[in-house]
């Protein structure tokens, strides 16, 4: 009884064996690269984000907000209002 019960544990894991032959894991895929420059106004927006409340009477969270709503909106904002 014994020895049967060890036979058929060795053929399973013989087959087990064999299957993972056929099928290979498949490769592992590369980490996405950093990104290649720092956006200035994602970098005072996650400042901003750190504020909290206290963001809303930060001239540079306004601005930056400002900035963020003209470029996502595709308006242009004026010259004297760039960064």
């Amino acid at each position: 009884m014994r020895l049967a019960a060890v036979g058929l544990a060795a053929l399973a894991i013989l087959l087990a064996a064999f299957q993972a032959r056929r099928h290979p894991a498949p490769p592992l895929a590369a980490p996405p690269a950093p990104p290649a420059q720092v956006d200035p106004t994602r970098a005072e927006l996650a400042r901003c984000q750190a504020l909290g409340a206290a963001g809303a009477q930060d001239a540079g969270c306004l601005k930056a907000w400002a900035e963020q709503r003209a470029r996502f909106l595709g308006v242009r904002a004026p010259a004297g209002e760039r960064r």
